[in-house]
């Protein structure tokens, strides 16, 4: 959770519902509020010149949708698209500001978020450049469970599909599925009911 949900709804954060696939924010639009997921799943995405849909972000419960938008006059370089049936807390800009002015205890825990993303888009970039995909696989995996205190082998599910690991690591989905199959063969990840325990 960046921000309470006590604190956004005394300020006035309302909360809209979005359908799978519906579009929370699009790409060129001007940033005018702070979105924080109450549940739901939801991605940052685009799509490159030959309608192949790359996926910035993966996003869920409590995390914030864009915000590093609102601390620049840039338009959004993205669109934010509901995977799941969503509940988003939604607060105008400059309210949001205020609270940052406001409660330095906020703007560490932003500040906080914004150097996580920016960490995992280091990691994504630096490996985006390797032709190979275990690497390109491994370095997702690693940057996920590097939030999980278990780091055994195999004691963390991968919570992604794999067409979303391919979205992120710039693969196609077949290359994605057969690199998967020989990272099960070298023993760096196990499949168990489908799921990808690394």
């Amino acid at each position: 959770m960046v921000i309470k949900e006590e604190i956004l709804h005394s300020v006035g954060a309302i909360t809209r519902y979005y359908l799978p696939s519906e579009i929370i924010f699009s790409e060129g639009d001007v940033p005018k509020y702070y979105y924080q997921i109450i549940t739901g799943e939801a991605k940052l995405n685009n799509y490159s010149d030959d309608g192949k849909e790359i996926i910035q972000t993966l996003l869920g419960d409590g995390q914030s949708i864009g915000e590093s938008l609102l601390f620049i006059d840039k338009l959004y370089p993205v669109n934010a698209v509901a995977i799941t049936k969503c509940n988003v807390l939604r607060l105008p800009k400059t309210v949001f500001l205020d609270l940052m002015k406001l409660y330095p205890e906020i703007s560490f825990n932003m500040n906080k978020t914004l150097s996580q993303r920016l960490y995992f888009k280091l990691i994504m970039a630096q490996n985006l450049s390797s032709q190979n995909p275990t690497a390109k696989l491994k370095a997702l995996m690693d940057y996920l469970k590097s939030f999980q205190k278990e780091q055994s082998p195999y004691s963390f599910m991968i919570p992604l599909t794999r067409q979303q690991m391919a979205s992120l690591t710039g693969l196609c989905v077949e290359t994605a599925i057969r690199t998967i199959k020989v990272m099960e063969k070298e023993k760096i990840v196990k499949i168990k009911d489908r799921k990808i325990l690394y």
